[in-house]
């Protein structure tokens, strides 16, 4: 399954590379935090599914993050400069199930929204 959040902020690739580390990750959302070890690439943390090791990477067009535990194989990418909304960030959220309960759709459409809002005001303060 994948969702979507376009988050109207123009910035550029650098810029998210630069920004959306591991050490400010509790500024990106209010549903996950440092628990543990930490590098530049990943970092123990726990959140409203339990704790996992975080990965960050940089990817064409910002950044991705991975749960490596998740039975879901959740995943997350934050990006600009391509569509759907080019002049914006995309934040595109993907497991690897076809179908999952309504609580736990519902519990990603949560991680999304804050995650949309957390990333305004971090861009905006930034």
């Amino acid at each position: 399954m994948e969702f979507f959040r376009i988050v109207k902020i123009h910035t550029d690739e650098h810029t998210i590379q630069e920004k959306l580390t591991l050490d400010n990750l509790e500024s990106m959302s209010n549903e996950i935090f440092i628990i543990g070890d930490q590098s530049s690439s990943k970092a123990n943390i726990g959140g409203l599914w339990g704790e996992f090791t975080l990965t960050r990477s940089e990817i064409r067009g910002g950044v991705r993050f991975a749960l490596m535990e998740c039975p879901n194989a959740l995943a997350w990418t934050v990006t600009t400069g391509f569509d759907p909304a080019p002049d914006s960030i995309v934040i595109h959220l993907t497991i690897n199930r076809q179908q999952k309960d309504a609580s736990f759709l519902v519990e990603v459409q949560e991680f999304l929204d804050d995650h949309g809002s957390c990333l305004l005001e971090f861009f905006g303060t930034a």
